[in-house]
């Protein structure tokens, strides 16, 4: 996984802009958390996360990014269901079809609400 990881950082919710380092838009998959940032569902490290949009071909061969995963979160990280809360500092990686990776992820997490320490 690439980026950097730490302990601190801004919650990401799904107010939060998710894209591949191509300009897909990712969302995630799964059921919005019962913890609310804002107004939005808190992002967890088991949340499933989906790309759309990605324009990225290798040799004029459409490579798309199709998901995003994020690394193991630090030890002390604030849980949700038992699930770490995602930050805009978690490092991940976005994945084509055959889980071949794309680069990291973009995330620009809404400057408003949480923040950890």
């Amino acid at each position: 996984m690439s980026g950097h990881s730490g302990n601190s950082g801004t919650c990401v919710s799904a107010a939060s802009a998710l894209h591949c380092p191509h300009g897909g838009r990712a969302f995630a998959a799964a059921a919005p958390s019962a913890v609310l940032v804002d107004g939005h569902p808190v992002r967890t490290a088991s949340d499933v996360f989906a790309v759309t949009g990605c324009a990225h071909t290798v040799e004029g061969v459409p490579r798309p990014c199709v998901s995003v995963r994020f690394g193991p979160p630090p030890r002390g990280g604030v849980l949700v269901d038992g699930a770490a809360v995602l930050l805009d500092t978690t490092a991940g990686q976005c994945f084509d079809a055959a889980l071949v990776p794309q680069g990291p992820p973009v995330v620009a997490a809404v400057r408003r609400g949480v923040t950890c320490r």
